[in-house]
């Protein structure tokens, strides 16, 4: 499945500071919404009857790039903390969150981690994406941009990490996968900012199992 070279849809604005809380009015004035946005990400209740073949991860069904690997993080405890798709040209994240009714989760976020990226020594740039506002950061030799959509009832963010002569085709792919990337919300209550649970499938799952059963302790 070859995701990388679709269509791209030239939104991106000039570069600015990601300055105070990255979602201030004057940054509206600076970065307006995008007029065209994206279909996607999907609620499962919109999901496409598409060709795009999607991994299951319960939350989150996302579209894995022909050519990728998957990496699984694990909590101590057991749970899965991540799952990571590793494409040529970076490595994506995806994660789900409970979130409000009303939406604007994705702009409060994104002023704290922004906030965030500064203390831990990144330079950090605002951007606008197919979906608003982005957020750009260098850190060392690593470039990340982090993406995120409010749905209803939760957001999607997604990071893309990669070298920095990469960025432009590492940005494309990340929105590219975010696009088509389906989220299974469920209709419990949840507090807001809540992450939505990662499952892997049971192949994998058992995968994992076995090469843990046979690590020396």
């Amino acid at each position: 499945m070859a995701l990388f070279g679709r269509g791209r849809r030239k939104h991106e604005a000039d570069e600015a500071p990601a300055s105070a809380a990255a979602g201030t009015p004057e940054d509206d004035a600076d970065h307006p919404e995008p007029i065209e946005a994206p279909d996607g990400p999907y609620d499962e209740a919109d999901e496409p009857d598409d060709d795009f073949p999607r991994l299951d991860l319960g939350s989150i069904r996302v579209p894995v790039p022909d050519g990728a690997q998957l990496q699984v993080e694990m909590d101590p405890a057991g749970p899965v903390r991540a799952v990571h798709v590793v494409t040529p040209i970076g490595r994506v994240t995806l994660n789900a969150y409970a979130a409000p009714r009303s939406g604007g989760l994705w702009r409060e976020v994104c002023g704290e981690l922004a906030d965030q990226l500064r203390s831990d020594g990144a330079s950090v740039r605002s951007h606008v994406g197919d979906w608003g506002q982005e957020l750009g950061a260098a850190l060392g030799d690593a470039s990340l941009r982090f993406v995120g959509v409010d749905g209803p009832r939760w957001m999607l963010r997604g990071v893309i990490a990669t070298r920095p002569e990469l960025v432009d085709p590492a940005v494309d792919a990340l929105r590219t996968i975010m696009r088509n990337t389906v989220v299974v919300r469920g209709t419990q209550p949840m507090p807001v900012r809540t992450p939505l649970q990662i499952d892997l499938p049971q192949a994998i799952a058992e995968h994992i199992a076995a090469q843990n059963a046979g690590q020396p302790e």
